[in-house]
């Protein structure tokens, strides 16, 4: 009988060097490629522990009161402008209209200092009339006193009456000089009082506007908490927005695969939810400032205890083509799967603007409270040149119009007053 019929152990030995030639094989293949991947410069950096981030606008009560409408709801999609929450404007309302008539009130003071300002210069020209009567009444009386036409007590009288009308036009000087620090240099628009109370009624109009919240920027709606009837304080979140055309990928790589890395680089993008029929591509914006561990709540404390190393994750963010999010859209927090090209690093001077919807509308809101101040001032100096013009015709009742433009003129006008008294006073002496 042959042997190796007998002893099946023979039977069984080149299989057993098949299968170890195999594995061997196979083990010397896995540690070329652990090699190749260590040593060799590959560009490609790829990863799965990357998810789709995007920015979470909060919109937030500016004003106090009760919220009478609430105009959008989770997953509704707003453009920029839309009206999102009311709040009741009644308060705000009652606010505007007493800083309006305020505002009223500080423009007929300074058109009254105005005015005033006019009286008090015919008020020293009355009063200077009377200092140079006075005056030629007591050098007439000195004159004859001698000859005894007039009594050394009606003399006396006569000084009298010129002190006393000298005090009266230092008094009336120093009024008229009261009255034009009031309004010296300032147009009645540009007045002190003017200015506070036009200011109050900026604020009162920008708590009236703030009263109806718009969406800063278009998206989703998200994580609504507001609710009608529900009184809001100013910083109480009402709900959020989600542009769904600005999100992006945040890469978290091993810092060992960050080797040349840099912004600009090309880099492709495959979502789990639509899986390899649907690539996008973006580029590298940048690195992050620090690890996730680092940022953390609750940061590693490495210097206490026993330590043991832990390879870091560093996000990178990659900005995603606005179009292709448009025509395959994404969602925050979803999962997805990243590859940059690193073969080259281009310059970072040609990076795109970023695009700015709020401050268009907030600044807008301000416009608006401006344009209804001047309007306010306008219509009321308006209605005092008409008022003061049908009374008057000096120039000074212009409104607006600095205050001492006509200084020169009134004082040219008492100087001519001043220069007729002493004529008169020097023919009474002669005669």
């Amino acid at each position: 009988m042959n042997n190796t019929e007998n002893n099946p152990n023979t039977a069984t030995k080149p299989r057993r060097h098949i299968a170890t030639g195999l594995g061997a094989t196979a083990c010397v293949a896995a540690l070329a490629v652990g090699a190749w991947s260590v040593f060799s410069d590959d560009p490609q950096r790829s990863t799965d522990d990357a998810y789709v981030g995007g920015q979470v606008v909060q919109l937030t009560a500016q004003v106090p009161g009760m919220v009478t409408r609430v105009l959008a709801d989770n997953s509704d999609r707003v453009n920029v402008g839309a009206p999102l929450v009311e709040i009741d404007p009644a308060d705000a309302r009652i606010e505007l209209a007493a800083a309006e008539a305020q505002l009223a009130q500080a423009l007929r003071s300074v058109r009254g200092f105005n005015a005033g300002e006019a009286r008090y210069r015919a008020d020293i020209e009355a009063r200077q009339a009377e200092l140079e009567r006075a005056q030629a009444d007591l050098a007439s009386r000195k004159s004859i006193a001698a000859s005894g036409a007039v009594t050394a007590e009606e003399v006396r009288h006569a000084a009298d009456t010129v002190r006393g009308a000298k005090a009266a036009l230092q008094a009336a000087q120093q009024m008229a000089a009261q009255a034009q620090t009031q309004i010296s240099g300032a147009s009645v628009s540009a007045h002190p009082a003017v200015d506070a109370a036009a200011q109050r009624v900026r604020a009162a109009q920008l708590a009236l506007l703030r009263g109806s919240v718009q969406a800063p920027v278009a998206g989703m709606v998200a994580q609504r908490s507001v609710q009608l009837g529900r009184r809001v304080q100013p910083g109480e979140r009402l709900l959020s927005i989600v542009p769904l055309d600005r999100l992006w990928v945040d890469a978290n790589f091993k810092e060992v695969q960050l080797k040349g890395v840099c912004p600009l680089q090309p880099a492709t993008v495959t979502a789990d939810v639509y899986g390899k029929s649907v690539v996008y591509h973006g580029h590298v914006e940048d690195i992050e400032a620090g690890t996730g561990a680092a940022f953390a709540l609750l940061p590693a404390q490495n210097a206490t205890g026993n330590w043991i190393k832990v390879v870091q994750r560093v996000p990178v963010r990659i900005r995603l083509e606005r179009a292709e999010l448009l025509s395959h859209p994404l969602r925050i927090g979803m999962s997805t799967r990243v590859s940059i090209d690193t073969s080259s690093c281009p310059a970072t001077t040609a990076r795109a603007a970023r695009v700015d919807d709020a401050s268009a509308l907030y600044a807008a809101q301000s416009t608006a409270a401006d344009a209804h101040v001047r309007q306010l001032i306008d219509s009321s100096i308006g209605a005092g040149r008409t008022s003061i013009g049908s009374n008057a015709g000096d120039s000074s009742a212009d409104g607006d119009a600095p205050a001492g433009s006509n200084h020169g003129a009134r004082e040219g006008s008492v100087g001519g007053h001043s220069t007729a008294g002493k004529r008169a006073a020097r023919a009474s002496g002669a005669q």
